[in-house]
């Protein structure tokens, strides 16, 4: 059940926005993300969302490279060395890194469930199902953004 999330907030809150900047990118469509923003409590620590556009016959979504290009144009970035991702599939994760994206971050929460290769399997202390590449720092809680993203935070 999604329910506020003052801890998210906090650590978006703690983004200095003057070195980042915060967008939501969803497979989900645009009132579905927006309701569950609004329900985190997070909507205003978000710039910008990037969603599947259903209604559009050529809709893209996450991992189709389209997806993350559009996500560039609406941001204005052309140098996708700049762009900071962080997933919990880590198809999407791969894209973002077969892209250029510079700072891509796999969140894989131990004790959830994934589906990978149609088999359904919980998230395991050993990180199995983490994504193993080059170019991605894999997480189990989303705090540790605190120490992978260090520039990006405000110093108190």
């Amino acid at each position: 059940m999604i329910k506020p999330d003052p801890h998210l907030r906090q650590l978006l809150q703690d983004i200095d926005r003057s070195k980042a900047r915060v967008w939501a990118l969803t497979n989900a469509y645009r009132t579905h993300a927006q309701r569950v923003l609004g329900i985190l409590g997070v909507e205003d620590q978000i710039e910008g969302l990037v969603y599947c556009d259903y209604s559009d016959p050529q809709f893209c979504c996450k991992p189709e490279p389209e997806f993350y290009h559009i996500a560039m144009r609406r941001a204005g970035l052309s140098d996708p060395g700049k762009c900071f991702f962080i997933d919990d599939s880590k198809t999407n994760v791969r894209a973002a890194i077969n892209l250029g994206w510079g700072r891509c971050v796999h969140f894989c929460e131990q004790g959830l469930e994934t589906v990978e290769g149609g088999q359904r399997k919980q998230i395991s202390a050993d990180g199995e199902e983490a994504l193993q590449m080059e170019g991605a720092v894999v997480i189990g809680r989303l705090e540790e953004l605190r120490t992978v993203w260090s520039d990006v935070f405000k110093t108190e």
